[in-house]
């Protein structure tokens, strides 16, 4: 009886483990916060998914942002689509080589300007893979292939053109971002755990 529980207890927890994994790895856009009419750089962070490599990555651009400016990415090149008026509608960054092998994540970097009335920004990420697969991230919060958003609050921040105050703050943004975005994936792992030891104490009893 003891190795049977045992036996289950361990899938229990072997199946919590491969959901954290799942649960963590999407394509996310930081900062997650942001204030109304600041200058902010954004940073797309991919991680590969597969056992081949990502070759390209697309990011649409929302209207309640204007980015203007892109960082240069060795091994990567960049391609921008933009409307009638002149404003960038997406960039695609395409890998030269390889890109980004099974066990790798990459960093994509652009700046602009968050719009003076904005309430959210949704990031829509297109994520290719070398046998030309294509993996859209643009569902809403609970999907399976979620589009990252950014929170855009009211604040008296001010920030110039070259994003001086966003760039001292952003580390500090992403690690509180990192921790609040991680709660519910903590509050599982919890619950199927108290799950593997209720179930294992009722075969005990029996």
């Amino acid at each position: 009886m003891k190795k049977k529980v045992t036996t289950i207890l361990a899938a229990l927890l072997l199946s919590t483990i491969s959901f954290a994994g799942a649960a963590s790895a999407h394509v996310v856009v930081y900062p997650q916060e942001v204030t109304q009419g600041s200058y902010e750089k954004f940073t797309v962070r991919v991680p590969t998914e597969k056992d081949i490599p990502t070759t390209k990555v697309k990011i649409d651009i929302p209207k309640d942002v204007e980015i203007s400016r892109f960082e240069p990415k060795a091994g990567w090149t960049y391609e921008l689509e933009k409307d009638s008026s002149g404003l960038i509608k997406s960039v695609t960054w395409t890998a030269t080589g390889e890109g980004l092998s099974a066990t790798e994540f990459g960093e994509f970097s652009m700046q602009g300007k968050v719009g003076d009335s904005a309430e959210k920004i949704a990031w829509k990420a297109y994520q290719t893979y070398k046998d030309g697969s294509v993996v859209a991230w643009e569902g809403p919060a609970d999907a399976e292939l979620p589009a990252s958003v950014t929170k855009v609050v009211k604040g008296n921040t001010t920030t110039d053109a070259h994003g001086v105050a966003t760039e001292e703050t952003t580390d500090n943004e992403e690690t509180e971002d990192n921790s609040t975005s991680n709660v519910p994936l903590i509050l599982s792992i919890i619950a199927v755990i108290l799950g593997a030891v209720a179930l294992m104490r009722s075969f005990v009893k029996k």
